[in-house]
């Protein structure tokens, strides 16, 4: 429930006093008793809709469902049910009739308008995400992987050189396998790596063990996948072996240089940086300048870009995951407004905001484009043009489109704990991501290979 409708209900409850004043200044008993019982009702009605915007911030509304945006309707019949008796003899015979006919056919159009709503809102998919996307899909050989598949035999066979996952005691043999992780975007994409590379095993992506008062990890799975921030950390802390970013933040590099760890980053695709608002958002596209005009807090309204007349929600991420160091980067060294209370943890807590059809329509968010379009689904928000450019594989291959970047697969440089025979594989196993094998798997996950664009 939105605070309009409690400002309205506010006001409509201002208005009842007021109303109740005039009519005790004029002594005319029957206006009093019209104005005092609109001014119980709409006590009433404000109660009930500010009990429903409490309720809203406690998340009730995802316990009840859709009944629940049907209390403000009962409500307001009931209120109205009030009135109705409360005034009705202070109307002649013939009155009665022309108002029992018009409340009639009121209360029928609302019901058949409530109905359809319900009917509607029962009509579209349950999401049971919970704010993060189901990567278990991607896994590399679970039944029906969305996993990329090479048309050949991978020619680094590194799946060959060790025993097969063993069924009966469900363990991995990850002592020679280099342990991956990674931003939840590109996933998909080393999840393929691995399909292609890997001994054929129950690779699950969330069996990992979080040591307690302590950034390490055990990785149970030797592909993983924690999000930006925490795949860096395993990776500095020696925990995995290849973190599969779309790049790293300042503050990153600082931890990185604290603990006297060497990064190389090698490049391995390029993807889109990508904004989006809802499909009923009027505005189609804004320049560069206007999107950091946006996130420095100067341009507050989509007017301002074109749009319609309607204050912009402008949502962002956290400190540390890529989306939100990409955004840094693309401000070109102007201030981030940081908002208190529209930062999303995850991306796709991002996506059902600006997607959601009860959301308000004047939101923004960005994400890459691959997750978005191929793991979220692009069909309840619409991409921004930027500059009067579409982020599409022909645009990003071109460079056309203005906010490009290279994702990469990071390592450190120098470890002193690795075995000789993982360190080895570690490196070939890169090697063959950037060759045309790994290239085709770059493309058919959905991303732009990097010989394209040479």
């Amino acid at each position: 429930m939105s605070t309009e409708m409690v400002f309205f209900s506010l006001i409509l409850f201002v208005i009842s006093v007021l109303g109740l004043l005039a009519g005790l200044i004029m002594k005319n008993k029957p206006l009093v008793r019209i104005f005092g019982t609109l001014i119980a009702a709409s006590v009433l009605y404000f109660v009930t809709i500010f009990a429903i915007f409490v309720s809203d911030m406690m998340g009730l509304d995802e316990l009840f469902g859709t009944f629940y945006y049907l209390i403000p309707v009962v409500s307001s019949i009931l209120i109205f049910a009030l009135i109705f008796l409360n005034i009705w003899k202070l109307f002649k015979k013939k009155a009665r009739v022309v108002i029992s006919i018009s409340l009639a056919g009121a209360i029928g159009l609302s019901s058949i308008g409530v109905m359809g709503y319900v009917f509607y809102d029962w009509s579209l998919p349950i999401d049971t995400t919970e704010g993060e996307m189901p990567l278990y899909r991607y896994e590399p050989f679970a039944e029906n992987t969305r996993a990329a598949d090479l048309d050949s035999e991978s020619t680094l066979k590194l799946a060959g050189k060790f025993p097969a996952f063993d069924d009966e005691s469900m363990l991995i043999l990850t002592e020679k396998l280099p342990i991956l992780d990674g931003a939840t975007a590109l996933y998909p994409l080393y999840s393929s790596f691995a399909r292609a590379n890997y001994p054929v095993g129950d690779y699950d992506v969330y069996d990992i063990e979080y040591i307690e008062d302590t950034d390490r990890i055990i990785a149970n799975s030797p592909v993983i996948c924690q999000s930006t921030d925490s795949a860096f950390t395993s990776l500095i802390n020696g925990d995995t072996d290849i973190a599969f970013l779309m790049g790293i933040s300042k503050e990153q590099q600082e931890r990185a240089d604290a603990l006297g760890v060497e990064l190389t980053l090698t490049p391995i695709g390029r993807e889109a940086f990508v904004f989006f608002v809802n499909k009923r958002n009027k505005i189609d596209g804004v320049s560069s300048e206007d999107i950091r005009r946006i996130y420095t807090g100067e341009m507050t309204n989509w007017k301002e870009a074109g749009g319609g007349n309607a204050v912009i929600r402008a949502y962002q991420r956290p400190e540390g995951s890529g989306s939100q160091t990409r955004l840094i980067e693309i401000m070109d060294g102007k201030q981030v407004v940081a908002p208190e209370t529209e930062v999303y943890s995850s991306m796709m807590g991002m996506y059902e905001v600006v997607a959601g059809y009860k959301n308000y329509k004047n939101s923004l968010g960005y994400s890459f484009l691959y997750y978005i379009r191929d793991m979220a689904g692009e069909n309840k928000i619409k991409f921004l043009t930027i500059d009067g450019v579409a982020p599409t594989v022909e645009t990003i291959a071109s460079g056309e489109y203005p906010f490009i970047n290279d994702f990469y697969a990071v390592t450190v440089s120098n470890r002193s704990d690795l075995d000789p025979i993982k360190a080895e594989n570690i490196e070939k196993f890169i090697l063959w991501m950037q060759s045309e094998q790994g290239q085709s798997l770059v493309s058919k996950t959905g991303y732009v290979p990097l010989k394209n664009l040479e």
